[in-house]
């Protein structure tokens, strides 16, 4: 995967070799006042002056001789989460830094990620000279810098206009995965895609020649070991089509590829760690966009899987994309399937812009799932598969519906929808995720974020074992 780590530094997390670097006190409320003491008169009049007491996202910085050295207030010393040190990597001056007691553990994932900026179309764009800690536990810089950069890449991808990020974008970036893994790769468009997805076709044969649809299929690994397919919802622009959105239902439509872009980014994790899995990779990357030959409310659409669709939003698009590309994934009896899609805006009532909704078939994936998030601070909620409301996708003239018109379950009813193009028996997941962040958090810039994509590879690694 090509590095995507802050400033181009796969560096901003090294070995400890002794070398000259600021210390970083961490302190919690509990150690404040025992801290405190320890230090001098001087510097006790600094901390009082910059109000520093401790509090989690608190940021000093104390003279030291003719040097110095700086604090940073967190929650609880003794269990740092992922965003523990972002705020010092955010505001702290360029340089190297090393913790003065204990190892960092997750929270170099913040170190990282605090340092990110999206600077593609600014003038003025500059981001200084690097923060860099130093780490004593080498075995852990390669995960974390690998983490990070995956995270990076769904922020780069989500943040990037529509005009700039298309599916031959799409197309481009996981060409460019397939390269450096010597993955394979293949294509469909036109006629094929036509033939062969479509409801893939009919969801982006409105849009421009320079943006028309596609189908990305990837695969990677030894055929013998387990199947795991990884599909991303990949709708670059989503205008409603002839359901119109309206302006202020348009204005982050961008990011409606934000599944692709957890898919892209988890098939390079996967890929650069060497797990142990035969990858399946599947991206159906259109624009729904408007135009003479635009789908519309009414029709009826064939799919991969030979089922009829009748259309009753043109805005519920990403399901049926998802439908087709679910349908090639079931084809070859994978024993895991994971999709990624920004599908309902009823999930994101229900849950709030942090909390991706999160469906599963089996108890277990889901269980194993909410461990995994929870333990790399990338938390999801699991909300219900329930067969009472499967007649809302009833439909008197074609198989199903793609849109129930009560308005009730809204996410639940989406995640039904793909349900039907899943094989009988597959362990499948869905992850119903905002993929933006509206407001800004240490480590976390407001724009594209990646939401529940480190739960997915905690799962993964908690399967299919470590890399070695």
């Amino acid at each position: 995967m090509n590095d995507r780590t802050p400033l181009n530094q796969p560096t901003l997390i090294q070995p400890d070799r002794g070398q000259a670097a600021t210390a970083l006190h961490l302190v919690d409320k509990a150690s404040f006042a025992a801290w405190q003491k320890a230090r001098t008169a001087g510097q006790r009049a600094i901390l009082a002056a910059q109000k520093f007491e401790g509090a989690a996202g608190d940021v000093a910085i104390l003279p030291d001789g003719d040097g110095w050295f700086a604090a940073g207030g967190v929650a609880d010393c003794a269990a740092l989460t992922s965003w523990c040190l972002a705020k010092l990597a955010e505001t702290l001056p360029g340089g190297t830094y090393r913790l003065a007691e204990g190892e960092a553990g997750k929270a170099l994932h913040g170190w990282v990620t605090g340092q990110y900026r999206f600077d593609r179309y600014r003038k003025d764009a500059t981001g200084g000279e690097p923060r860099v800690l130093l780490t004593r536990d080498a075995k852990a810089i390669d995960p974390a810098l690998a983490e990070a950069a995956a995270v990076t890449m769904v922020r780069d991808l989500v943040n990037t206009p529509a005009e700039d990020m298309g599916p031959a974008q799409l197309e481009a970036e996981a060409r460019a995965l397939a390269k450096a893994h010597h993955a394979q790769i293949h294509v469909f468009a036109g006629d094929v895609l036509e033939r062969d997805y479509p409801m893939v076709h009919a969801v982006g044969r409105a849009a421009a020649r320079s943006h028309a649809p596609r189908l990305i299929e990837l695969v990677w690994g030894d055929p013998k070991h387990p199947r795991v397919a990884v599909v991303g919802k990949g709708v670059c622009f989503d205008s409603g089509g002839l359901d119109i959105k309206p302006s202020s239902g348009m204005a982050l439509m961008k990011k409606d590829m934000g599944g692709a872009a957890h898919a892209l980014a988890l098939a390079g994790l996967i890929m650069r760690a060497g797990l142990k899995i035969n990858l399946h990779l599947l991206v159906p990357a259109v624009e729904n966009a408007i135009s003479g030959n635009a789908f519309r409310p009414g029709d009826i659409l064939r799919t991969r899987q030979g089922m009829s669709v009748e259309i009753t939003n043109t805005d519920a698009e990403g399901r049926l994309v998802l439908g087709d590309a679910l349908a090639r994934a079931s084809e070859d009896k994978p024993e895991l399937v994971i999709d990624f899609a920004t599908l309902t805006g009823a999930a994101r009532v229900a849950l709030g812009p942090d909390l991706p909704a999160m469906f599963a078939r089996l108890d277990g994936t889901a269980g194993a799932l909410l461990r995994a998030g929870l333990e790399r601070d990338d938390p999801c909620w699991r909300l219900p598969l329930h067969d009472g409301y499967r007649e809302y996708l009833k439909s008197d003239v074609a198989d199903i519906m793609n849109s129930h018109a009560n308005g009730f379950a809204g996410s639940s009813v989406a995640a039904l929808f793909l349900d039907r193009f899943v094989g009988e028996g597959i362990d499948w997941v869905h992850f119903d995720t905002f993929a933006w962040r509206p407001s800004a958090k240490p480590g976390r810039p407001k724009g594209g974020e990646a939401l529940g994509l480190r739960a997915a590879w905690g799962l993964l690694l908690d399967r299919y074992g470590q890399p070695a």
